[in-house]
């Protein structure tokens, strides 16, 4: 037992000094909102299958029977399937979207030049220009990853003149994602020259999760430590509820000034009739 434990008063034993279980914990709260806004943004882990599934399923196709045609039709018919299935449960689409759109240009790609590897073509140039944007962004003041992230977190741009303290932690995560996917590219583009399809395929299957999880995990870190996002919809309630309170103010005490100006109008009167 603690010397806090000995001095607390034995009837009340629940008022020591350790924290209460309903005790708020600001740093907990950061870190908690933090992961749902990156779980949002970033669309967690059915987010992933859904990026990694198509691809993977080209590959196999591929490897197993050198089809073009049955790997890319199958790639692009399980990406159809996955926006189904979020349409059939009223999910948000727009992860699966984005994922039906890279698998039909790299499809209509393959299909164009005849080359099974230029199925993976348009995602790794994607993937160049994104880290590029990041670098890109950041060096100019407003990185990419605030502009993604501020609307999840409800401070949409406030961060670049309110709160500098987490402008420089998006600065850090987006040079944290630029670095990581040009880092990719470095891996993958010269396999795109000199490897085979089925080698550039499991390579790239192999490397779309962890990099990804990397960028994550140092986004959280950077953010977590970083000030409190500025909640700009709760300022705008908050401003219109008080310009709606001072209208109504305004209001009432114009008409008990009209009121008391009409009473005194008419004391007089009535003395006068009195008189």
């Amino acid at each position: 037992m603690t010397s806090a434990d000995k001095s607390a008063p034995s009837h009340t034993p629940t008022a020591s000094p350790a924290a209460p279980s309903g005790s708020p914990d600001p740093e907990g709260e950061a870190r908690a909102v933090t992961e749902a806004a990156l779980f949002e943004a970033f669309g967690g882990l059915r987010g992933m299958i859904e990026t990694v599934l198509p691809g993977l399923l080209f590959v196999t196709i591929f490897t197993v029977n050198k089809d073009l045609h049955t790997s890319a039709i199958a790639a692009l018919a399980v990406s159809l399937v996955l926006v189904l299935v979020r349409l059939i449960r009223k999910d948000t689409v727009k992860h699966a979207f984005s994922g039906v759109f890279g698998v039909a240009f790299g499809v209509v790609f393959a299909m164009m030049t005849g080359n099974a590897k230029d199925f993976y073509l348009p995602g790794m140039l994607y993937t160049l220009g994104l880290g590029l944007a990041y670098i890109v962004t950041t060096l100019a003041g407003v990185p990419l990853i605030g502009l993604i992230l501020g609307p999840v977190f409800k401070e949409n741009l406030s961060w670049r003149t309110r709160n500098p303290g987490r402008k420089k932690a998006y600065a850090k995560a987006s040079w944290a994602w630029g670095l990581i996917l040009l880092g990719k590219c470095a891996i993958l583009f010269p396999l795109y020259w000199w490897a085979d399809t089925t080698q550039l395929g499991w390579v790239l299957v192999t490397l779309k999760i962890p990099p990804f999880l990397l960028a994550v995990y140092l986004t959280w870190i950077f953010l977590a430590k970083a000030p409190a996002p500025i909640d700009v919809f709760a300022e705008m309630e908050a401003e219109e509820a008080r310009a709606a309170a001072e209208a109504n103010g305004a209001g009432s005490s114009g008409a008990g000034t009209h009121a008391g100006a009409g009473g005194t109008e008419h004391g007089p009167a009535r003395h006068r009739r009195t008189d």
